[in-house]
């Protein structure tokens, strides 16, 4: 048996070039998400998800259920989120040109929004450890930075906690000009936040 579908990608807005698909057939219409994060009032902007001035009838979605779990019934927005990173990264930053911040980011991929806005923000380049791997999204390359004497730092070592349990940066960084840097780490993971927040 067989039937034409018709499939459409939709932006899932975890990171960059994920995707939702939406299958329209003549059984129905089923939306599988994945990994997703949408903004509350994103999915109304997205027109393909609508027939003329109403949404489809989806008859079955699946969804990734990584966070279908109690402990995760609160989850701060992105918006939310960035407010209070800027907050602490600016008045950490602002005490003195050795007082940088870490962004121990697990993934590879996921964070551009947060590099930057913080880099728009505070005027302050993230140092990555290969600017390369961002080559095919120019948009974000001017936000991020190979010198280490930077005050964000987002790069990556194998062993990134115990660095910082020696106040050293992943990448090396112990201090500029022979003055020790005092260094704050801000680990942006909803899995972390979610165990620890009640």
């Amino acid at each position: 048996q067989k039937e034409d579908i018709e499939v459409t990608l939709l932006p899932a807005g975890h990171c960059p070039g994920s995707v939702m698909f939406l299958f329209e057939g003549q059984n129905g219409t089923v939306l599988y998400t994945g990994d997703f994060r949408l903004a509350k009032g994103e999915a109304a902007r997205m027109e393909l998800l609508h027939s003329g001035n109403r949404v489809k009838d989806i008859q079955s979605v699946y969804l990734d259920t990584t966070f279908c779990d109690p402990r995760f019934y609160h989850i701060p927005s992105r918006e939310e989120c960035l407010a209070g990173i800027l907050e602490l990264v600016r008045s950490w930053t602002s005490l003195s040109r050795y007082h940088v911040v870490w962004l121990n980011c697990k993934a590879a991929y996921g964070y551009e929004y947060l590099f930057v806005n913080l880099s728009e923000e505070l005027g302050i380049k993230v140092h990555v450890n290969k600017p390369a791997m961002f080559r095919n999204m120019p948009e974000i390359l001017y936000h991020v930075t190979t010198d280490r004497h930077t005050q964000i730092h987002a790069c990556r070592h194998p062993r990134d906690d115990d660095c910082f349990r020696g106040n050293r940066l992943p990448c090396g960084m112990t201090c500029q000009n022979g003055n020790p840097l005092h260094i704050i780490s801000i680990k942006p993971s909803t899995m972390w936040f979610g165990e620890r927040n009640k």
